[in-house]
């Protein structure tokens, strides 16, 4: 008997040690710092930081792309000239001059062989675009939207980014690269070609999906890499992406049009997120954020609300038409009600 109680209280004993010495394994584990390795490339590729500007990555004329640089400006222009006889503009030179300084900053330490013209356009949409040549818009509900200034580099890398690959000018290739082997087929295989055609037809939004989610990869790989070279922290670049993806969780109509046709998804930021850990060299500071960047928002701010003041004032609103004098039924809840406008009294 004393035997068994003595190797009872052996075995409690030791499995007590033995879960006080595994719950001590994890945090250890967990106390150290993960380290990252940072691999530096030199040989004029795209992982190349110090080759940047320089570097080719794909503008190069050839069988991905058959649009030289001066047509790219041509089909830019074009193009900008029906958005900026749709849109509205911000004017105000503070702020004008400001983004137009932080874009050219970016635009001097990326690849890009175009120069840039930079706009500001009054809507409340979170979204910049950027067309060939170098034709830049970015909406002032971006603007509002950015915490800081890196935040607003990064998005605005992004976009120079496309500029800097000719991804529209490769898109387009592609896009007729397609085109003309739907038509060999049809012109070759007869019927059975034709059964081939609608099969290729049906695959090419895939491809065409496909094809567009690697620029948009390979615009936030060349995005981060632009950002850090001009002096900003990138990892302010996921951080916007995930705070405006549960802004738009929260808030059912904000839509973020910069992400709606390829949203940030877990395993993209998580991508973006690899690279910045194994290819930036961590630096001792970087540019975050700046007073005229508030400023600028506070600015913008004031606009804002004084458009939608003067909006209000001429909006029309729904009133019910007042009774007459000679009347004598009782109002009905159901009385069509008429459009007047609150600057006027009712007829």
């Amino acid at each position: 008997m004393q035997f068994r109680i003595a190797a009872l209280v052996v075995f409690l004993i030791s499995s007590v040690l033995t879960a006080l010495t595994q719950s001590r394994v994890p945090q250890d584990a967990d106390a150290a710092p993960q380290v990252h390795v940072v691999k530096q490339y030199h040989d004029g590729r795209i992982r190349d930081i110090d080759a940047i500007g320089t570097r080719k990555i794909g503008c190069n004329r050839g069988f991905g792309n058959w649009y030289s640089l001066e047509s790219q400006i041509a089909m830019g222009k074009d193009y900008s000239k029906q958005v900026e006889s749709t849109s509205r503009f911000i004017t105000d030179p503070v702020i004008t001059e400001y983004i137009n300084r932080i874009g050219q900053s970016l635009v001097r330490n990326s690849d890009s062989q175009v120069p840039f013209t930079i706009k500001v356009i009054d809507s409340d949409d979170i979204n910049a675009f950027a067309l060939p040549g170098g034709f830049f818009y970015v909406d002032s509900g971006l603007i509002l939207a950015a915490d800081d200034e890196a935040e607003l580099a990064g998005v605005m890398a992004h976009e120079i980014a496309h500029v800097a690959a000719c991804h529209v000018a490769r898109e387009r290739t592609r896009g007729r690269l397609m085109n003309l082997a739907s038509v060999s087929m049809m012109m070759v295989g007869g019927p059975i070609g034709y059964g081939v055609y609608q099969a290729a037809g049906l695959a090419m939004p895939i491809t065409f999906l496909k094809f567009s989610r690697g620029f948009e990869s390979e615009a936030d790989f060349l995005g981060v890499e632009y950002m850090y070279k001009a002096g900003y922290d990138p990892q302010a670049f996921t951080a916007f992406f995930e705070r405006v993806k549960n802004l738009e969780k929260r808030r059912q109509n904000v839509v973020a049009k910069a992400f709606e046709t390829h949203p940030q998804t877990p395993d993209r930021i998580a991508k973006t997120q690899k690279e910045i850990n194994t290819l930036l060299p961590a630096l001792s500071e970087y540019k975050v954020d700046t007073s005229e960047f508030q400023d600028v928002k506070a600015q913008l701010n004031k606009l804002q609300n004084r458009r939608n003041a003067i909006e209000n004032v001429t909006r029309p609103t729904l009133r019910r038409r007042p009774h007459p004098e000679v009347e004598t039924k009782p109002d009905r809840a159901d009385r069509e009600p008429t459009l007047t406008s609150e600057s006027q009294d009712p007829q």
